[in-house]
């Protein structure tokens, strides 16, 4: 059930190796190769989003991949937070 003022980002949103239909919302430029769950969660808490972890969720285009997600605040568009979080992401990891 989705929780109002929420916006639900999955690790397949920022996956360089995902098409758009398979579930990337960003362009390849702005994504990341192989994003974790806890890179999401802790580049969410740099940018004070107040991110919930549900680790045990399955992303519906991939239903046997357990992969997470998290919920963020909705203060703005779900690409421009994604933007952001891929962005925390890149700086955590050195590139």
């Amino acid at each position: 059930m989705r929780e109002k003022g929420k916006l639900v980002i999955w690790p397949a949103n920022l996956d360089k190796s995902r098409s758009r239909k398979g579930g990337r919302i960003i362009s390849r430029k702005s994504s990341l190769e192989a994003p974790l769950l806890r890179e999401l969660t802790a580049a969410a808490e740099k940018l004070n989003l107040n991110p919930e972890v549900e680790a045990d969720k399955k992303y519906p285009r991939t239903w046997w991949e357990s992969s997470g997600r998290i919920l963020v605040d909705n203060n703005e568009a779900k690409t421009m937070v994604a933007r952001k979080i891929a962005k925390a992401i890149k700086g955590a990891r050195g590139g």
